[in-house]
């Protein structure tokens, strides 16, 4: 079992940045592949990035390559998700998750946090 909580989010600024953090308990996040998701008003949840169990590999949504960053940090059971150059439409409850794998065409994930809302001003 891992439990997920996600922190950092907040109101910003367009063009602004924020970094949201998600932090696990449980002795095994250094062997869980991390992600982050987000859902807007009236859509569906989708793909935002992924790292792998070492950090040593990252995956982007083509929406926020080059302004998206996500890292981690074994020692501390965290993860992190760097945005920069913020637009409104990046506004939404943003959610870390455990274990993303996309298979059979959607993605599945073995555990979600709570979320953590993220609103960019215009």
């Amino acid at each position: 079992q891992v439990q997920l909580v996600e922190s950092g989010g907040g109101l910003v600024q367009a063009g602004g940045s924020l970094r949201v953090s998600c932090t696990a308990s449980g002795r095994t996040f250094s062997s869980y592949a991390m992600g982050w998701f987000r859902q807007a008003p009236g859509k569906e949840r989708e793909f935002v990035a992924r790292i792998s169990w070492s950090g040593g590999s990252t995956y982007y949504a083509d929406s926020v390559k080059g302004r998206f960053t996500i890292s981690r940090d074994n020692a501390k059971n965290t993860v992190y998700l760097q945005m920069s150059s913020l637009k409104p439409e990046n506004t939404a409850v943003y959610y870390c998750a455990a274990n993303p794998s996309f298979t059979d065409t959607r993605w599945h994930v073995d555990y979600w946090g709570p979320g953590t809302q993220v609103t960019v001003s215009s």
